[in-house]
């Protein structure tokens, strides 16, 4: 494996960091306010502007990350054999104007419905291999010794860029309407494209045979990894478990805002700001917090701690009850930052170079499946259960998500394993 100080030039000696890295977290910084203004943006314009009901805000949410369902298990395969860089400049830009269709369509008059599906579906397909292209370029561009302190950064960047981005977006949305905050969501596509197209050479990689088999059996090989590793398995589940329990409760809180509590959009988006900076102090924390009790430890405390105090979401209304309920959106939010970077380091460490793109997609299809499913659920239960019901049977599953790191292995893990 080629080291960080060994991936770039004398220029370079002196930073912390190699350029090539610095390029793509700049191009996630500008990409993460865009994402955080156009997931905000998306569902405000659905519920204020085309009148969608909660069962449609849900399938709205589900087609968002249906394409991991959908290709996320091949795009690993792909991802494994092209060009990680060209895989995620291509991404951007095809995110770019499938966003931008959604304002265009706006102001001419004709936008639907399904045309909001189909945009958020295929922006999907683009996010499925960005998303697997960028966790797979990591260790190439840091190197394996870095990793928890690199995706440290990336995921305290990725808190921050929540805070900033849904605050930003409530605020442009209230005052400039939804689609003039998706305008921006299409332009910091194109300068993150732009910022990693500046990446002149792919990072070296180790030379390593490739995969015995044909598409299936290297697909194959890949989900095994995840499935048969005693410490890959329960960390899978425990944070697919998270994903789906908060996807509950996140894909709803449009309907309470606008609908329920008769709050605006800028209201709405600063309590995901909370949640934001929940997540930022996670991922600030993550570390010291795992050198001090030990990585595993730190992957299944945060949830016992966090799990009475996200019931206090359930409570939101207006006044003083809605920062208490925020102040129970900040500690799930804490323990999410704490297990994304402990998490996605132990993923790295534990797995070869030739598996990176596979296991990454594996991941992703489970974790971000969790999410279509989340969605789905919360549009069935807000339709026929109520608003309420769904933020208290995401409450309730939320407070036992720690338990299959707690009964796995995992559960007094010191450090993370190391593969070449």
């Amino acid at each position: 494996m080629t080291t960080a100080s060994m991936t770039t030039g004398s220029k370079d000696q002196d930073s912390p960091w190699p350029r090539t890295f610095r390029l793509l977290y700049a191009a996630a910084l500008v990409d993460g306010v865009g994402f955080h203004i156009g997931q905000l943006a998306v569902p405000v314009l659905a519920v204020s502007l085309l009148s969608a009901s909660p069962g449609e805000v849900g399938l709205l949410g589900a087609l968002s990350t249906a394409a991991f369902l959908l290709i996320g298990l091949p795009a690993g395969v792909w991802v494994d054999r092209l060009p990680h860089r060209a895989v995620l400049v291509t991404a951007d830009l095809t995110r770019a104007a499938l966003v931008a269709s959604v304002p265009l369509a706006w102001w001419a008059g004709g936008l639907t419905i399904p045309q909001l599906y189909l945009v958020v579906l295929l922006t999907g397909v683009a996010t499925v291999f960005a998303d697997v292209a960028a966790q797979s370029y990591l260790p190439q561009l840091v190197g394996r010794g870095r990793l928890v302190a690199a995706n440290a950064l990336m995921m305290s960047t990725s808190a921050t860029m929540q805070i900033a981005g849904r605050g930003l977006g409530g605020i442009v949305v209230q005052a400039l309407t939804a689609p003039v905050a998706i305008v921006l969501d299409a332009v910091t596509f194109v300068v993150s494209g732009v910022i990693l197209a500046r990446i002149r050479a792919e990072a070296p990689r180790s030379r390593s045979p490739r995969a015995p088999g044909g598409f299936v059996q290297q697909l194959g090989a890949g989900v095994r990894h995840v499935t048969g590793n005693p410490l890959l398995r329960p960390l899978a589940l425990s944070t697919a478990s998270i994903n789906l329990t908060m996807q509950l409760t996140t894909t709803l809180l449009p309907v309470v805002f606008l609908r329920e509590l008769g709050l605006g959009a800028a209201a709405l988006g600063l309590f995901l700001g909370m949640g934001g900076i929940g997540a930022l102090l996670g991922a600030v924390t993550a570390r010291p917090l795992a050198e001090r009790i030990g990585h595993g430890r730190a992957l299944w405390l945060p949830g016992l701690l966090a799990a009475p105090l996200g019931g206090l979401v359930t409570l939101i209304d207006t006044g003083p009850m809605l920062w208490v309920a925020g102040v129970g959106w900040l500690a799930l939010a804490w323990r999410t930052g704490v297990g994304n970077v402990i998490g996605v380091s132990l993923r790295q460490g534990a797995t070869p170079d030739a598996l990176l793109g596979r296991m990454n997609a594996t991941f992703r299809f489970l974790l971000t499946g969790a999410l279509t499913i989340g969605a789905v659920l919360a549009g069935v239960l807000g339709q026929y259960g109520g608003v309420r019901a769904a933020l208290v049977v995401g409450a309730i599953a939320n407070a036992l998500t720690w338990l299959p790191v707690f009964c796995s292995p995992l559960r007094t893990l010191h450090r993370p394993p190391t593969v070449d």
